[in-house]
């Protein structure tokens, strides 16, 4: 369920759901969860040898997954179900490379009855230039 958490308590919470994961959540272990609640969440992560393809760049599947799981972590901060995943979207704008610093910002457009929307950037910490911009449609009307 959702948490009422805001900045740093969000932040914490959420790394702490990341550090017990022993699922596919491990992936985001390198991610550094800084702020969010309230429909929100920022993170950051440095670009390593594990998240890229073998170009060096930041490996499309992984922004998938940035994308994916920061969205989530923005809808957990309202008061409702996290979710299953209806639709996943991302338009890939420059690349990222081995070393860049990256942040990455989730925020809510609209939740409904059934359906919840949000949106998320990923951009060089150095310039702020996008690297992708994605969107995620998720299922709420879960009842545990």
């Amino acid at each position: 369920m959702g948490t009422r958490k805001k900045g740093l308590d969000f932040a914490k919470h959420i790394s702490e759901i990341i550090a017990k994961s022993t699922g596919f959540e491990n992936h985001m272990k390198k991610v550094k969860i800084i702020g969010g609640g309230d429909g929100t969440c920022q993170a950051e992560l440095k670009v390593e040898a594990d998240h890229v393809n073998p170009y060096n760049g930041l490996h499309g599947g992984y922004i998938v997954t940035l994308v994916d799981m920061i969205t989530t972590y923005a809808l957990m901060s309202k008061p409702c179900h996290p979710g299953v995943s209806v639709d996943i979207n991302v338009n890939y704008l420059n690349a990222a490379r081995l070393g860049d610093e990256v942040r990455i910002e989730a925020n809510i457009s609209k939740i409904g009855k059934y359906l919840a929307f949000i949106e998320c950037t990923l951009r060089h910490k150095k310039d702020d230039s996008v690297i992708a911009k994605g969107t995620h449609m998720k299922y709420v009307n879960i009842k545990d």
